[in-house]
């Protein structure tokens, strides 16, 4: 089984729809096993982007992955973050070169910056793009920036060369489809939804309980978790991340690569989980 939805970065670099997030993993020592086969796993189904952070397990995420991701590097597009209070001069590059030695590799395909701190988004700038000049990263992007913050940072030298803005989306919150969204499509700029699923409901619990969200699963003969995520990359311009530990969960989630909705379907669920009408601050977790 392979996924077929993709998305297109600037670059010209197809995707699949659908990737792996790794949140928490590597935290339970028992599981490490459970987790490091989930992930290899997901990159035999055709989800090869892998999103991790050094945030994470403050780098056990990162040691989790790496070890995954052994004699088949080739095969996955790996992409980290850097903790804002790193994200300028020398600390950037240690940041960056820590990540590349925990998950054993020599060069990250996409590097963020995690959430915007205290270091002006120019010199976060200028050393991501040192790290590509110095082959240690392919492509840079940012993460849980909202519209002003993307405007700000697209009037700065070489800000066209940001790859995409990974932000917090699912059903049950949808406030970046008044703005972020539309003005990132503008870009040529996708979307990197992190916790596509609500975290498995526990953002919004009645995602999953839902009985338009149910019944639309019954028509399909499919979990709700797949109608979410296949909802959340309906318009081609959204590359999902969902976290899964365990095979089972992963052959869900891949599944939900091959589940396109109707324009009706798409219909209930916006009258069931409306986009705001009007700007709300950006939903970060």
């Amino acid at each position: 089984m392979t996924t077929k939805r993709h998305i297109t970065l600037k670059d010209g670099t197809v995707l699949p729809a659908i990737g792996q997030g790794t949140w928490n993993m590597g935290d339970d020592s028992s599981r490490r096993q459970e987790e490091i086969d989930a992930l290899k796993y997901g990159v035999e189904l055709g989800m090869t982007v892998i999103d991790t952070a050094e945030m994470y397990g403050e780098g056990r995420s990162e040691l989790l992955v790496g070890e995954a991701i052994q004699g088949m590097r080739d095969q996955v597009f790996l992409v980290s973050k850097v903790y804002p209070h790193n994200a300028g001069g020398d600390s950037l590059i240690r940041s960056c070169e820590n990540s590349l030695n925990r998950l054993g590799t020599d060069v990250l395909d996409l590097y963020l910056l995690h959430w915007r701190g205290r270091i002006p988004l120019e010199e976060t700038i200028k050393g991501m793009e040192k790290l590509v000049q110095e082959g240690k990263i392919r492509r840079w992007g940012v993460s849980n920036l909202d519209t002003k913050d993307m405007q700000e940072m697209m009037k700065l030298p070489n800000s066209d060369h940001c790859a995409t803005n990974q932000v917090l989306y699912h059903l049950g919150s949808r406030g970046i489809e008044v703005d972020l969204l539309p003005w990132q499509k503008e870009q040529g700029m996708p979307i990197m939804a992190y916790s596509p699923l609500a975290q498995a409901g526990s953002l919004r619990s009645e995602l999953t309980t839902d009985a338009t969200v149910q019944q639309i699963a019954e028509q399909h003969g499919v979990h709700p978790f797949q109608v979410l995520l296949a909802w959340c990359i309906r318009d081609g311009n959204v590359l999902a991340i969902p976290k899964a530990s365990s095979r089972s969960h992963v052959e869900s989630n891949a599944q939900a690569a091959e589940l396109v909705l109707s324009e009706a379907e798409i219909a209930q669920l916006d009258q069931a989980f409306p986009a705001p009408d009007h700007k709300v601050p950006l939903d970060i977790i």
